[in-house]
């Protein structure tokens, strides 16, 4: 292989540890040259990844990439002695996270040894069972209501709540959830998850409903029904929120909203028009971005004026 082929990346593979690329004929100063021109991105110490294929990834994926990273740069396999757990777990069983560090976490049934996992790496130990255990994407974690338990355990209220949320919306088992609740006396974070299990609601369908939910709830303003299906002559429209008799619906307007599937433009006439049809049959609408839900006194002001009926919203 000559040297000017040793400044290009192989055409087949994108993770590599180090000693695959000294294998490859990769050198330690084609290796820095590589980093250097930004063709590889190094994701930890001994493990690289294609730099087109990290660049472009969104910060949710790059997460996960780094525990797929992980695993590949300690040669993890679904025999490993270790389990990814809590917030690492969720990433990898897709459940939403808020305002969440990149940290990996393993649990172990023996005493954690962080410098044998690597930095940016937390070891937790505490008894696990078989029926704790899940396979995901080839890689041993913890089950979906294990994880759940141990990221209300670790995170704060709302960060918890959100993840509470969309597990149940995943399927996680609410009976299991409270078993496990029911076991930690005395543990710590147990109440968060407690609280967090008391006030989930299925059918909350992104982290921006979660945190209006519970920022309402907080407020002490009347609870709303969420997900109401109203019928105009449009046709059937989902709300977000409901206050069904004061006719009154809040939205959040999050960017996935109008993105993620279709022409924006589609969209938006879509929405102008179901708001329209909203209109004509009596109700009023509280339209929030993620901003919104950080600017609690005008929140409150905005939603006690339109259920009293006062000017719109």
């Amino acid at each position: 292989m000559t040297q000017n082929h040793l400044l290009e990346l192989p055409l087949t593979g994108n993770l590599w540890r180090t000693e695959q690329l000294l294998d490859l004929g990769y050198g330690s100063r084609a290796i820095r040259s590589l980093l250097d021109s930004g063709d590889l991105v190094r994701l930890r110490h001994g493990c690289y990844i294609r730099a087109s294929l990290w660049n472009p990834q969104s910060p949710d994926v790059r997460s996960r990439q780094l525990i797929f990273a992980h695993a590949h740069g300690t040669l993890t396999t679904s025999t490993g002695s270790f389990l990814y757990s809590h917030t690492s777990s969720a990433r990898l069983h897709r459940l939403y996270l808020w305002d969440v560090d990149d940290a990996i976490h393993v649990l172990q049934k023996v005493n954690p040894s962080n410098k044998r996992h690597g930095r940016g790496v937390r070891c937790h130990t505490r008894p696990f069972a078989e029926h704790d255990v899940a396979v995901v994407n080839g890689l041993r974690t913890t089950s979906l209501e294990r994880t759940t338990a141990d990221c209300a355990m670790l995170l704060g209220y709302r960060q918890s709540l959100i993840v509470m949320d969309h597990a149940l919306r995943l399927g996680a088992n609410r009976q299991i959830l409270q078993a496990m609740a029911d076991s930690l006396d005395g543990r710590r974070g147990v109440r968060t998850y407690r609280r967090a299990l008391a006030t989930a609601d299925l059918r909350s369908e992104s982290p921006g409903e979660t945190l209006a939910r519970e920022l309402i709830m907080r407020l002490k303003i009347k609870v709303p029904e969420p997900q109401v299906e109203v019928v105009t002559r449009a046709g059937r429209h989902r709300l977000d929120f409901a206050w069904k008799e004061e006719r009154v619906a809040l939205e959040f307007d999050g960017k996935t909203k109008y993105f993620d599937y279709k022409p924006t433009a589609e969209v938006l006439f879509e929405e102008r028009r179901r708001e329209k049809a909203l209109a004509e049959a009596g109700w009023r609408f509280v339209r929030i971005e993620w901003k919104d839900l950080f600017r609690e006194q005008e929140f409150k002001e905005r939603l006690l004026r339109a259920l009293a009926g006062g000017p719109r919203p």
